[in-house]
């Protein structure tokens, strides 16, 4: 409770943060923030068209059933991947001025948030014009999905910074585990396909019930199942608190590593 009132009190360090981070990300581009949009764009014009044609399958509505998922895990990804080295970038504000350590992860994972928030822009775009529609009781259920995915997303974020200044190259060995996450996720294909053997393994991946509760909201405009939803949240709430205290112990030598 001490950090949270701690971290409560430094809300507007965590805002400015997360204000710097979403002005920055672009700057010096042509497109600037346009690029939030354009890039999950490709990603799933170039999936689609390799699903669609090339490896076909048969899931109606493909480019829908992708789009859902492939949002939620851009923001997790980057939260982990690029959130690993976020301590390390903020090194001369850590030697200079006192504040809660955690706020440098807070407010990366948060600027991720609102840069995929800002994308469910173009997702309820493409629900409206494609005339899928939506079930308006199921999207109640949306912003608890949400809050899931950000808390687990924070709890490896804070757990993947503090080590990373420890172990530089967990930077570098986070994006090829990343990768290797995001193929044992069902985002570009249906859980229905996974031999039932490795199911155990699959359901043990906390972004595959995540996934499906937006899939059942988004694409099948059904409430979520409440065995997936709460699978999610208790895996979110273990690797918040397993981040929290390993950041909790790492960041007393900060300064001296960095």
């Amino acid at each position: 409770m001490g950090t949270v009132k701690e971290l409560y009190a430094y809300r507007q360090m965590i805002f400015s943060l997360v204000k710097k981070d979403l002005r920055g990300r672009y700057k010096g581009s042509v497109l600037g923030f346009l690029w939030t949009f354009i890039n999950p764009l490709f990603q799933l014009i170039v999936y689609t068209v390799v699903f669609s044609f090339i490896l076909k399958t048969n899931i109606e509505r493909y480019y829908l059933y992708l789009f859902v998922g492939l949002i939620p895990w851009i923001f997790f990804s980057s939260s982990i991947t690029v959130g690993a080295a976020s301590v390390v970038a903020q090194k001369d504000l850590i030697k200079k001025i006192y504040f809660p350590r955690m706020v440098i992860p807070i407010s990366y994972v948060t600027s991720c948030f609102v840069n995929m928030l800002l994308c469910f822009i173009v997702i309820f775009a493409v629900i409206i014009f494609s005339g899928v529609g939506v079930n308006f009781l199921a999207l109640l259920t949306l912003p608890v999905i949400m809050a899931v995915e950000y808390l687990l997303a924070l709890g490896m974020a804070l757990l993947a910074s503090a080590v990373t200044v420890y172990f530089r190259d967990l930077e570098h060995i986070l994006g090829i585990i990343s990768m290797a996450w995001m193929y044992m996720t069902p985002i570009m294909y249906d859980k229905a396909i996974v031999p039932e053997r490795l199911l155990p393994v699959f359901n043990l991946n906390p972004m595959t019930h995540v996934i499906e509760c937006y899939r059942d909201v988004l694409y099948h405009k059904q409430i979520p199942d409440l065995t997936s939803l709460l699978s999610a949240a208790g895996l979110g709430i273990l690797f918040l608190f397993i981040g929290c205290i390993v950041f909790s112990k790492l960041q007393k030598h900060f300064a001296e590593e960095l």
